[in-house]
């Protein structure tokens, strides 16, 4: 599953308990964690991953994006104020590899960083890191143009926190924006 499984959050921080979406990714979000019902009927353990943007340099979120930066041509989207939800690659396989040996944890487990930022935190630090400006912005009505349906969502806010994971007593390698990116970029 994914994050887009939930509605907008604006500044309010979220975990796993916050409410659904409407739009295309929560539809489609809902719709696969709908289809693992029939195991957690039948007395499956179901762990639903709502996975937020994995971080790394070959990529996820950050692929497409990095040669923009490496340019000195990347910059916020919309506003930059939306929050989005991160995570490090490592983090993301260590959690998995964590949820898989735990017996005590079902249902949903948002798969993100400790930490929530916001898509200019995380523009402003990128660029930081690789010693770029960041002053080339994705204007929200590009964007839209560009992605149609998938515009709203690209510019939603989800400041989402890993309230399972950390009630688990998962221990996050990168649990800051900073450390995350700068082990993406090494990877």
């Amino acid at each position: 599953s994914a994050v887009g499984y939930y509605a907008d959050t604006g500044d309010t921080e979220t975990d796993e308990r916050g409410a659904p979406g409407d739009g295309f990714l929560s539809t489609v979000a809902r719709q696969t964690e709908a289809a693992a019902a029939p195991a957690s009927d039948a007395g499956v353990r179901v762990v639903l991953l709502r996975t937020g943007f994995p971080l790394h340099r070959d990529g996820g979120y950050l692929g497409p994006q990095l040669p923009f930066f490496r340019l000195g041509l990347g910059g916020r989207i919309g506003s930059g104020r939306q929050w989005q939800p991160w995570i490090s690659m490592t983090d993301w396989l260590e959690a998995v590899v964590f949820l898989l040996e735990r017996e005590d944890v079902t249902g949903p487990v948002n798969l993100v960083g400790p930490q929530p930022a916001t898509n200019a935190d995380l523009t402003r630090t990128l660029g930081r890191l690789l010693h770029r400006p960041t002053v080339t912005p994705l204007p929200a009505p590009v964007l839209r143009l560009l992605l149609g349906e998938f515009g709203a969502d690209a510019l939603a806010s989800r400041r989402l926190v890993p309230g399972a994971l950390n009630r688990a007593g998962f221990r996050f390698r990168h649990p800051d924006l900073t450390s995350a990116l700068r082990a993406a970029l090494a990877d």
